[in-house]
């Protein structure tokens, strides 16, 4: 069993998902004008400045408003279906969309509005028989009609049919999957495990919820060994709430309950959050969330699909929106710690720091014992330049790290960070060295102890070489090229710096940073004029204070008198060796 998606089936597996009858609209975009002739001008333009930003509140609310005098007009009630997605309220968006079904209109909201109506009301012989305009895509709608048979109780037409896609080239593992869950819920744990364990078919792809529902079936087929092992190998061996309970009853020899799908409505919840985690990344996130929306509507208990709308709320800039999401969690939840987490992000990303902070101190005490919370507690309070405090975080995480693995080594750079910001540089070189052990070609950790030493004067040759590895992995990263600029500078060869330092320029072209760097080296080849325009060009950046002081003072009285203001060597000194 695997647990992530092969490349190479990506194009194939899209085109199975999104593959809908001709004529149909696939809705990954806002409405379009075409079919909007508003009769509420206000409502109209505020619902259309809505759908443009991902504003589904503010899209639900402007496309009722503009209903109200224009009830018909197709393109409002599309656009009214995609908000109340948006927002979760899929009782409301099948109303739109049954409105826009009579009028002859057709979309994928639409469809998947109307498809989560049927299941939730049961409505297997409706959904067995859909007409092709309430198609939405035929991986989705052949697996949603399988598990239609499924709540007809027809197991022998459930096991047909998913063995039907998984005889269809690139989506064998799809149909296997469900062809396990479903088994499984009729309490065919034999059978199910076969087909998990790869016995059956071979080896397949599945999620953390597929490997929680393999675990629950080993356990019900009392192989507890083998489904410790499988939670081992699959999260390792640091407690988590969601798996410490899988593993103490696993330890007492307890089957399981298996509950990840009891129902053929939990199962299509199922297919839409299968649908959404193999689009997650592929297409557009709003088409994603209609997905993962719907299969939390059908399954309120689904604690991945919570996770996933949320996070794609967040890329959709809906931070508020994301936060409630994330709040559906309660503080008892498994994966409370998760949705905190996620949550604290979306209060930075409403300008409110102080409270992320918050949420993140209070976990912290609550859950002390997870490293992730500890370390996500280190970075926020890095993130407000509380670095000293941020350490302290960082070590309580790394207390609870008995044997530290390779995977482990952000958790030593980010303590290194802090360590740095906070002028301990001894216990800073420390961390980044244990980083590099953990991991000896990270381009970050290279990079930043790189540029650490160039920026000290310290170990310049070795700090060189690590820039150098950094570049070769991440030939593309402004920052790491400015970081090999910046050692050849440091170093006095000024005219190899040249070169990297306009390519940086290139690649971080607002970056207040590389812009004086810039201007260093152009003063340093005597290009002096460029080198003012380029102090000014990052002055124009908003540099912190003191970088600003000093390339006020550069613009005033040039850089070889602020060197010998500084009490530093001068340019032709270092050039010099001296």
């Amino acid at each position: 069993m695997t647990h992530a998606l092969p490349p190479r089936l990506t194009a194939l597996l899209l085109a199975a998902l999104i593959s809908v009858q001709p004529g149909a609209l696939i809705a990954q975009t806002p409405p379009t004008t075409q079919a909007m002739e508003p009769g509420d001008a206000g409502a109209y333009l505020a619902a259309r400045s809505a759908a443009v930003q991902s504003d589904f509140r503010e899209g639900a609310r402007w496309f009722a408003r503009a209903l109200e005098s224009d009830p018909n007009n197709p393109g409002l009630l599309e656009g009214a279906i995609l908000s109340y997605i948006g927002v979760g309220d899929l009782a409301a968006s099948a109303g739109a969309a049954a409105r826009l079904t009579e009028l002859g209109g057709r979309s994928i909201g639409a469809n998947i509005a109307l498809l989560v109506r049927d299941v939730q009301a049961e409505d297997y012989d409706a959904i067995l028989a859909l007409p092709e305009t309430r198609k939405i895509g035929n991986l989705l709608d052949d697996l949603t009609r399988a598990w239609a048979e499924f709540g007809k109780g027809r197991m022998s037409e459930t096991v047909a049919a998913f063995d039907t896609i998984a005889a269809t080239n690139g989506l064998k593992a799809f149909g296997l999957y469900h062809k396990a869950l479903a088994l499984a819920a009729v309490g065919d744990f034999e059978s199910a495990d076969n087909i998990l364990s790869g016995r059956a078919e071979g080896p397949l792809v599945v999620n953390r919820r597929g490997i929680i529902a393999h675990v629950q079936i080993l356990s019900q087929l009392e192989k507890f060994d083998e489904a410790l092992a499988l939670l081992d190998r699959s999260f390792g061996v640091e407690p988590e709430p969601g798996l410490l309970a899988l593993r103490s009853a696993l330890e007492a020899g307890t089957p399981l309950a298996f509950d990840v799908v009891r129902s053929a409505r939990e199962g299509i919840a199922e297919v839409f959050f299968s649908v959404a985690i193999a689009l997650n990344g592929e297409a557009e996130n709003g088409y994603t969330l209609l997905y993962a929306r719907a299969a939390l509507d059908l399954n309120p208990t689904h604690t991945e699909a919570v996770l996933l709308s949320a996070g794609l709320l967040e890329l959709l800039r809906q931070s508020e929106l994301a936060g409630e999401t994330y709040a559906l969690l309660a503080p008892d939840h498994p994966s409370f710690h998760a949705a905190e987490i996620g949550r604290s992000a979306t209060l930075f990303a409403r300008d409110q720091p102080d409270e992320a902070v918050a949420v993140l101190q209070a976990l912290a005490e609550s859950h002390p014992g997870l490293v992730m919370v500890q370390m996500a507690y280190g970075d926020a309070l890095r993130r407000v330049d509380r670095f000293e405090d941020s350490a302290t975080a960082y070590d309580a995480a790394v207390a609870l790290v008995s044997e530290p693995q390779d995977r482990h080594w952000g958790l030593f750079y980010s303590r290194a960070v802090a360590h740095e910001r906070s002028g301990q540089w001894e216990k800073a070189e420390a961390d980044f060295r244990k980083a590099l052990e953990l991991n000896p070609d990270q381009p970050q950790v290279l990079n930043y102890l790189g540029y650490s030493f160039v920026d000290r004067g310290e170990n310049l040759e070795e700090a060189l070489g690590m820039i150098e590895r950094a570049v070769a992995a991440r030939p593309d990263a402004g920052y790491i090229i400015d970081s090999l600029a910046w050692a050849y500078f440091r170093l006095g060869r000024y005219d190899e710096a040249l070169a990297p330092m306009e390519r940086a320029s290139l690649l971080e072209p607002v970056d207040p940073v590389v812009t004086d760097h810039l201007g260093d080296v152009y003063w340093a080849v005597g290009r002096q004029l460029e080198a003012r325009f380029q102090w000014r060009r990052a002055l124009s950046f908003e540099p912190v204070e003191k970088d600003a002081t000093r390339i006020r003072r550069k613009l005033e009285v040039g850089l070889d008198a602020v060197l010998v203001e500084e009490g530093a060597p001068s340019l032709q000194a270092v050039a010099n060796g001296n």
